[in-house]
């Protein structure tokens, strides 16, 4: 996976990270934004889960003062915020039909439209997106956007669980030990 992780930076390429919870898909899009182009620019991380649903466009896309009540002020979007960089999509088959649209709408052409403005404005923002669920039955089930997937799914990783790679047991041990060490001021065990 770090491989492929690697090799997928160098690109600008949408990614789509599955993986079930606790595998280390953030990880992976860290990794993959750590080593792109786009490392010197925001990375902005959204939970997709965490967001109510009468916030989600506000907070994806921002909003002009008075476009609904409370709206005191101008605010920007975490797309427009993760502009020249990346904005990760944690598990984003959380997200209702509506704002799959709207982020279909920024994959293809790149620009967003905050609540109450009257003109899109352009963004250059890579996506890496995560789910633990399984979208091809989600799309079956007409609970995700099908033509998003595979906006979204220009490279797709699986990050395997422990499980599946238990090889992986003793250099995590390492890591563990290593990085509790340092944090507690302890010579390594």
């Amino acid at each position: 996976v770090v491989s492929e992780a690697l090799r997928v930076a160098a690109t600008h390429a949408n990614v789509l990270i599955s993986g079930e919870s606790g595998t280390g898909k953030e990880l992976v899009a860290n990794t993959i934004h750590a080593h792109s182009a786009r490392k010197d620019g925001p990375f902005i991380k959204v939970n997709c889960s965490a967001i109510p649903e009468s916030l989600v466009e506000s907070e994806l896309f921002g909003h002009e003062r008075g476009a609904f009540t409370g709206a005191n002020a101008w605010r920007r979007g975490l797309f427009e915020s993760a502009n020249r960089g990346t904005i990760f999509l944690d598990e984003i088959a959380d997200l209702s039909l509506a704002a799959q649209a709207k982020i279909l709408r920024v994959a293809q052409s790149g620009e967003i439209q905050k609540l109450g403005a009257d003109r899109a404005v352009r963004v250059d923002v890579r996506i890496i997106a995560a789910t633990h669920k399984d979208l091809r039955q989600a799309i079956a089930e007409q609970r995700f956007r099908e033509d998003l997937f595979y906006r979204l799914s220009v490279v797709p990783l699986r990050v395997a669980p422990l499980r599946e790679r238990t090889e992986d047991i003793p250099l995590l041990i390492r890591y563990f030990i290593k990085s509790l060490c340092n944090k507690n001021n302890l010579r390594e065990k």
